[in-house]
């Protein structure tokens, strides 16, 4: 049973670009609301997610706050091992994990886990490696694209809609 969604940033909650303001620590990404509201409805069914990525900005901090996202690391160079922690930390295992990742920095998180996922407009060596390529490109609703998957596979679509009722 999945209990643990971890999610890339660029490409794959939003769809990589990067904004740069005036300011030295002025830095913009846009996020789907859909994505946000998946993750929310997500967590509503008692589940847990992550966000592991390899850049760090206060963005992202600030939308995973937002979101009530149970654990957020930035600046990652091994998403692997940092996912190993968080396992540990939650008695759970690879099994218990859908990952979704768009570049090679997050292959060896996506080879590890039960259910992995890439958005359309992934990397294609990424593409090939994972269990579903998404429809939707990253930024633009993959994420939920994959909340709705995972959910269908669990049997927890009743559930996953019930508490909006």
């Amino acid at each position: 049973m999945i209990e643990l969604l971890v999610f890339d940033v660029d490409g794959c909650l939003t769809d990589g670009g990067i904004m740069y303001g005036n300011g030295d620590q002025e830095e913009f990404k846009v996020f789907n609301v859909k994505d946000g509201f998946g993750i929310v409805a997500w967590m509503k069914l008692g589940k847990k997610s992550a966000i592991i990525t390899g850049r760090g900005s206060r963005v992202v901090e600030r939308r995973a706050k937002e979101l009530g996202i149970s654990y957020l690391y930035q600046n990652v160079k091994n998403k692997k091992a940092v996912l190993e922690e968080i396992l540990r930390a939650e008695n759970l295992s690879f099994e218990n994990v859908a990952a979704i990742g768009d570049d090679l920095n997050d292959l060896a998180l996506l080879r590890s886990v039960a259910l992995s996922f890439a958005p359309n407009d992934a990397l294609p060596l990424v593409k090939r490696e994972v269990s579903v390529v998404l429809s939707r490109n990253g930024g633009h609703g993959a994420v939920r694209e994959m909340i709705d998957y995972v959910v269908a596979s669990e049997n927890l679509s009743e559930a996953f809609v019930n508490p909006w009722l």
